[in-house]
């Protein structure tokens, strides 16, 4: 019989689609098969409703599936009835889903006490549940995850067999009968006897750190309203002030540490449930995120992790219960020692979190389904623009950014710091989970593990390799090994091009723009380092018209770990060294200024710097906030917050200067007043983004002007700052300069290695590689 085949691309393995495109044919009477391949899916339909097939595919598609694309062609269709049939192999071109947290028919199941899965900490189906962390290879099958050793059941068999039941052929499906099982173990790998739910709530209550396993890593977990257990935390992981995220059953629980408004409770319960970043509610919890003015707040996101609120509750019946204020706050932060990648492996962890040296943890709430793929949380700003990424991982990870255009294919490798790699393949950006910081070899592995992975699921080959323009990045040293393991070209890319690239990739901006980069120390084409940079982008071609002052930085890197060696700077520069003494003197007793000064009128040690993020740190010195961050960025997080906590104020006028024809932006008429704020230093931080607002927004409008440039596109790691961007949009609105941020990846260099893979495609495509 003459029929149709429809090839339907996107997101649509793993996601119950092949039962509703079961379901529609056999409502409309049609004969066919569905199946998955490396496409995505595969159907054959004939018969005489066949028009209206693909409309209802897209309007009935399931709440984890995403339809990019349904191609159709004639075909044969020679069987009688409907069925799903067995998947095929091919070039791969479509996507694993990611990571999703448990939906509401799963929440119901595992609150039932009449039901077979009563209490189960691995329920999930085709609407929930692990993915991308679960998996090795594509089609998305139960043999290709971590699942494949768990042999269903009879009763589960049927349910995975019925295209009728939810988890029909949902990878992931088990029971307590045949999945995977808990256990509570201690420091020493002893098994604990008991409930190991019931108990690890009793651990954390007595001011225990419980290692669980979740879903693409392990977390740490105390009790948060406890604050001698968050110290103890902080302490055995030498994590001295970074902020740690807090899990509340729902958004009333959290409601007195957190402010959550309509976008961020969104987020809470959106199907990624990232560490969702609100301003701090009236009960801040000591030691959870001090000197900041937000919390990273979180919903439980898997089984496991519900049924420690459902314990908490008292186990009841049904799901009343969930909507209801629950005491119980959990600090939940990544399990790993100071700086190595995540731990995901149950021997892993007992070896570097356990044993009586060095002992991290406390107890281990393990089971024995295994991680794939390490996986982090992701990290989410509501924002009236929308959600905006401060890490891209678990819960959108592997999903596509959509491209506006086709090109060769492209391994990026990022950065140094925040790293992330991408594959660009056809017309689609694949933003890997975040790495990190590349400072050890284990986190050098972890780089190469993810690399070998996207790859590996994408099935592809890179025709080009791109990179930093820093020779010494460990990236650098892999993207040029492995593109003499693939025999393709190298291809370096400036790292604040790649920092506005990566915002013009994800928009499809193709058309010449300003780019303003804005962020802490990058290596420059000359050599120097950037952070403050005014470019021109015309395809593949970058330059730079414009940067802000220089400051030299006493010391080299030791000054961007102490604000009050930039702070010296700053006044040395602008001529006001011989008020340092007085100063100094004020905030920082201990501190002897006179080697740094020496070495700035001798220049030795002191390389210049056009970073927007010494300047803040040079406010931050000079408004006695710290003389030494015990994490990157963290002086400037914290000027961010006190600005914050005191609302706008007016920019100071005169507090900046445009110079060298509007080429160079000088803030150094804002330091005298910044050093009349020894009484108000939350005035000094809103005074100084007031000010540094208006002198971007001057900065942008006078090079908008000399090359009728109509919009400006923003990146780096300061345009994270909430309290600057919501002053700069409101210059550049008045200014009628349209503002172009990053909305799908984040603007720091968490989406360094998206702009480098555009570049790169365009430098081919100009012939330039």
């Amino acid at each position: 019989m003459n029929g149709r085949l429809l090839r339907v691309r996107g997101l649509v393995q793993g996601v119950g689609f092949r039962p509703v495109v079961w379901r529609i044919a056999r409502e409309l009477g049609l004969r066919g098969w569905v199946c998955n391949d490396g496409a995505g899916v595969r159907i054959a339909i004939a018969g005489e409703r066949t028009a209206g097939f693909a409309a209802r595919l897209r309007s009935e598609a399931p709440r984890l599936a995403r339809i990019d694309a349904i191609d159709e062609e004639a075909c044969a269709v020679e069987v009688d009835g409907f069925s799903i049939v067995d998947s095929v192999g091919g070039e791969v071109k479509t996507a694993i889903g990611p990571d999703a947290a448990i939906c509401p028919a799963c929440l119901a199941d595992i609150c039932n006490p009449a039901g077979r899965r009563w209490r189960h900490a691995f329920a999930t189906c085709t609407h929930c549940g692990p993915r991308y962390t679960v998996s090795r290879s594509i089609p998305y099958d139960r043999a290709q995850t971590s699942l494949s050793g768990f042999t269903l059941c009879p009763p589960c068999a049927a349910e995975y067999a019925d295209p009728a039941d939810r988890r029909f052929h949902a990878e992931t499906t088990c029971c307590p009968d045949c999945g995977p099982q808990l256990r509570l173990l201690d420091a020493g790998g002893q098994p604990l006897a008991g409930d190991p739910l019931a108990d690890s709530l009793d651990l954390l209550r007595a001011g225990k750190i419980v290692a669980i396993k979740g879903l693409g890593g392990f977390h740490l977990a105390c009790d948060a309203r406890n604050p001698a257990a968050v110290a103890e935390l902080r302490e055995r992981k030498q994590r001295e002030a970074k902020p740690f995220a807090v899990m509340g059953l729902n958004p009333a629980s959290l409601a007195g540490i957190a402010v959550i408004g309509d976008g961020e409770r969104e987020l809470l319960r959106s199907l990624a449930a990232p560490v969702v970043l609100c301003p701090k509610g009236a009960a801040d919890l000591p030691g959870v995120a001090p000197g900041l003015a937000w919390v990273g707040a979180m919903l439980p996101t898997t089984p496991l992790h519900v049924l420690l609120w459902h314990e908490a509750a008292g186990r009841p019946a049904g799901t009343a219960w969930l909507d209801e204020e629950n005491a119980l706050l959990l600090v939940m932060t990544s399990a790993n020692p100071h700086g190595e990648p995540l731990v995901i492996g149950n021997d892993e962890a007992l070896a570097r979190l356990g044993g009586s040296d060095g002992k991290i943890a406390d107890a281990f709430l393990l089971h024995d389904r295994d991680i794939v793929t390490r996986c982090d949380d992701s990290v989410v700003r509501a924002t009236p623009q929308g959600p905006a990424f401060i890490r891209r991982a678990r819960g959108y990870v592997p999903v596509p950014i959509p491209l506006a255009d086709d090109g060769p294919t492209v391994l990026a490798l990022g950065g140094y710091l925040k790293n992330t790699i991408c594959v660009m393949k056809g017309r689609e950006a694949f933003l890997s989970q975040h790495v990190g910081g590349l400072d050890n070899v284990a986190a050098i592995g972890f780089l190469e593990e993810t690399v070998s992975h996207l790859l590996g699921i994408l099935d592809v080959r890179p025709d080009i390799v791109a990179h930093d323009l820093h020779p010494d990045f460990p990236s650098t040293h892999l993207a040029l090994r492995l593109a003499e393991e693939f025999k393709v070209p190298a291809q370096a890319v400036g790292h604040h091009q790649a920092h506005i690239a990566a915002i013009c990739a994800e928009q499809g901006c193709n058309e010449p723009l300003l780019g303003l980069a804005i962020d802490g120390v990058g290596l420059g084409p000359d050599g120097a380092a950037w952070g403050g940079e005014l470019l021109r982008l015309d395809g593949a071609s970058c330059e730079r018209i414009g940067h802000l002052h220089p400051l030299a930085m006493p010391g080299g890197d030791r000054a961007a770990k102490e604000p009050w060696r930039m702070a010296v700077s700053a006044l040395h520069g602008a001529g006001l060294g011989y008020r340092v003494g007085g100063w100094i003197h004020q905030y920082y007793p201990g501190r002897d200024p006179g080697p740094l000064l020496t070495m700035l009128d001798r220049k030795l040690r002191s390389p210049p710097t056009t970073s927007l993020g010494r300047w803040f740190d040079a406010a931050a010195g000079l408004l006695g906030l710290r003389d030494l961050m015990q994490f990157e960025g963290q002086a400037a997080m914290e000027l961010e917050g006190l600005a914050a906590r005191h609302g706008p104020v007016a920019p100071l006028p005169g507090g900046y200067a445009l110079r060298d024809d509007g080429s160079v932006l000088d803030l150094s008429p804002l330091l005298p007043a910044l050093m009349g704020c020894k009484n108000d230093a939350a005035y000094g931080a809103a005074l100084f983004h007031a000010t540094l607002a208006a002198g971007l927004g001057a900065f942008v409008v006078a090079a908008g002007e000399r090359s009728a440039a109509a919009s400006v596109a923003v990146g780096g790691g300061c345009a994270m700052n909430a309290v600057l961007m919501t002053a700069l949009r409101g210059h550049l609105q008045a200014a009628g300069i349209g503002l172009v941020e990053a909305r799908q990846a984040p603007p720091n260099d968490g989406g360094l290695a998206l702009g480098q893979a555009w570049v790169a495609r365009r430098q081919r495509e100009a012939g330039l590689s």
